[in-house]
C-alpha cells in the first residue's frame, strides 16, 4: 500500500466497481438532482444542498486579523455557488490559537473580520444577483493540546501524549507531571465563548459555530473519562463545558441566533508511522480503552455512537440548529478525518484504501441523520473523491444519509465547485482536489519572517504554486510541485 496510486477512475463505472470490490456499501448517481434543492436551517433557507467546510489558510496577520490572502479566499468562496459557507476556525482567546496567522476574534479584530462576510456575500451577489439564500457562518475554536505557544491538556491521553510535542525542535513530548488545564481555567473560557459569540453575532454571521471536533480542546474534554473534577469523568461531566457554553449563549443573545456544532463522532486511537513500512499503525493501548470520543472501549479501531448521538440529542434540546459531523486528528490518525492519496511529509503512507475511509464518513454520518431525520446534519469526506464528489453526495442525499453535502479541501482547490455543477451538470476534472497533501505541508511550515506559511492548493492555484516553491527552496529542495493527473 505504501507506493500504490489508488485514484485511477475515469468514470463512475469504475469507481462504482472499485466501491462494490472493496464492499464499502456506498454508490455514486449519474445525475445531479438532488444537491441543487434548497434548504430549510431553522427560519433561513438556503438555495442548495452544497456547503464549503471551515478551511484555514493560516493567512491572517500577526494580531489575528483577515489579510489580504484571507479576503482573497473568502471572495472565492462567496462566488462558487455553494449556499453553506461555514467559516473558518477563529480563535477565542490568544493562549487557543493553533498557529501564529489563524483568525483572532477580539474587540481589535471585530471590524476585520466582520469585513469577511461583507466580502464573501459582495461576491454571491455580483455572481448570482441576491445573497437572500446564502448562509454564512463562523467556527470558535480553542486548540488545547495543539495550541502553538504551549499545549493546553484537557487530560492525560497515554497515547496522545507520544506524539504532542511540548518542545517540537528539540522532540520533548508531553511528560506524564505535565499540568492539565484546571476547572477554573475551564469556568473562565465559558465566558470567553460567549463574549466571542456576542462579537460573531455583532459582526453580522448567519450563524455561530462551537467546534467539538479534530481533538482540539472542546473535542479532547469529551473523552476525558480519565480527568478527575466537574468537567471529565462520566457523561455529564463530559459535557458540562458546551452544555454551560450553550446556555450562557442563549441567555445573553436569546432564541433567534443560530447555533452550529462541527462535531467529532469517532476521534479513533493515535496512530504513528511504522519505521520499517512508513504505513500507519496504532499506538499500542489497553483494554477497555478509556479514551478519546465516539469509540468501542472493546475495539476502539471501530466507531461506538452511542455518545455521540446523545451528545446531539442534547445540545438539540440547548437550541443547536445543525451539526457538521466529522471524525479523527489531523495530527495522528488524519486517514480518517482526510482520506488521502499521499500523506503529508511529516505523515504516514494510509494504513486503508481511502475509499474505506470515505465509507467511513458516508455509514457515520449517515446513522447520525437516520437518528434525527429532521435535523440538518452537513457531512464531511468527499474530496478525496475528486471529480465524482457530488455523484456520491447526490447517492447520500436521496437515500436519507446527509442534509448538505460540503467540501473542506475540495473547495480550496476548486471554490466554484458549485457553480460549475449546475451549469454542466458535472466537476471538471482538471479543477478538483488531488488529496496529495500539499496544502498540510505548508500549514505546518514555519517561515521564520511570516512565522507561519500560508495554506492553499498548490496544483491548482498558482497563488500557492509560488508560495511552496520558496518553501522548497528554503528547505534546499528542487522547485518541483507537479499535481498528478
Amino acid at each position: 500500500m505504501a507506493t500504490e496510486r489508488f485514484f485511477d477512475f475515469k468514470s463512475l463505472d469504475e469507481i462504482r466497481s472499485e466501491a462494490a470490490r472493496l464492499g464499502v456499501g456506498i454508490s455514486f448517481e449519474e445525475k445531479l438532482e438532488a444537491v441543487f434543492r434548497p434548504v430549510k436551517i431553522a427560519d433561513r433557507t438556503i438555495g442548495n444542498s452544497m456547503g464549503i467546510h471551515p478551511m484555514e489558510g493560516c493567512d491572517g496577520t500577526l494580531e489575528g486579523k483577515p489579510d489580504e490572502l484571507t479576503v482573497r479566499r473568502w471572495r472565492r468562496f462567496g462566488e462558487g455557488g455553494a449556499k453553506l459557507i461555514w467559516g473558518e476556525a477563529t480563535a477565542v482567546v490568544p493562549e487557543g490559537l493553533a498557529n501564529p496567522r489563524q483568525l483572532l476574534i477580539n474587540e481589535e479584530n471585530l471590524k476585520s473580520i466582520a469585513e469577511l462576510v461583507r466580502v464573501a456575500r459582495s461576491a454571491h451577489v455580483e455572481r448570482y444577483g441576491t445573497d437572500s439564500d446564502l448562509l454564512v457562518g463562523l467556527q470558535l475554536t480553542h486548540s488545547g493540546r495543539y495550541s502553538y505557544r504551549r499545549p493546553l491538556i484537557a487530560y492525560h491521553h497515554p497515547q496522545a501524549d507520544k506524539v504532542t510535542y511540548l518542545d517540537k525542535a528539540k522532540s520533548v513530548r508531553i511528560p506524564a507531571d505535565y499540568p492539565v488545564m484546571s476547572d477554573d481555567d475551564l469556568e473562565r473560557l465559558e465566558d470567553a465563548y460567549v463574549a466571542a459569540a456576542r462579537r460573531t453575532y455583532k459582526a453580522g454571521f448567519d450563524f455561530i459555530d462551537i467546534k467539538q471536533c479534530h481533538t482540539y480542546l472542546l473535542n479532547e474534554l469529551l473523552g476525558a473519562r480519565t480527568r478527575p473534577g466537574k468537567y471529565g469523568g462520566d457523561f455529564e461531566g463530559r459535557t458540562r463545558f458546551i452544555r454551560n457554553v450553550l446556555g450562557k449563549i442563549r441567555a445573553e443573545l436569546g432564541n433567534s441566533v443560530l447555533i452550529a456544532s462541527r462535531v467529532n463522532a469517532f476521534d479513533g486511537v493515535p496512530f504513528a508511522k511504522d519505521p520499517k513500512t512508513g504505513v500507519g499503525v496504532p499506538i499500542p493501548f489497553e483494554l477497555p480503552y478509556r479514551h478519546s470520543f465516539g469509540v468501542d472501549q472493546n475495539d476502539p479501531l471501530k466507531e461506538d455512537l452511542s455518545e455521540p448521538i446523545e451528545l446531539i440529542r442534547l445540545m438539540r434540546s440547548h437550541g443547536v440548529s445543525m451539526i457538521n459531523v466529522s471524525m479523527g486528528s489531523p495530527y495522528y490518525n488524519m486517514h480518517y478525518g482526510r482520506p488521502f492519496e499521499r500523506s503529508p511529509d511529516d505523515g504516514y503512507y494510509t494504513p486503508e484504501h481511502p475509499l474505506i475511509g470515505v465509507a467511513r464518513h458516508f455509514r457515520i454520518t449517515g446513522a447520525i441523520q437516520k437518528a434525527f431525520p429532521d435535523l440538518v446534519v452537513v457531512g464531511t469526506g468527499y474530496s478525496w473523491l475528486r471529480q465524482f464528489l457530488l455523484n456520491a453526495g447526490e447517492w447520500n442525499l436521496r437515500n436519507g444519509r446527509v442534509t448538505v453535502v460540503a467540501t473542506g479541501r475540495g473547495a480550496i482547490a476548486y471554490p466554484d465547485y458549485a457553480h460549475d455543477a449546475k451549469k454542466y451538470g458535472t466537476l471538471q476534472h482538471s479543477r478538483v482536489c488531488l488529496a496529495i497533501s500539499y496544502c498540510t505541508n505548508l500549514m505546518r511550515a514555519k517561515n521564520n519572517e511570516l512565522g507561519q506559511y500560508p495554506a492553499g492548493c498548490v496544483p491548482r492555484d498558482e497563488v500557492y504554486t509560488a508560495v511552496y516553491k520558496e518553501f522548497l527552496v528554503s528547505r534546499g529542495k528542487p522547485h518541483s510541485a507537479k499535481a498528478r493527473p
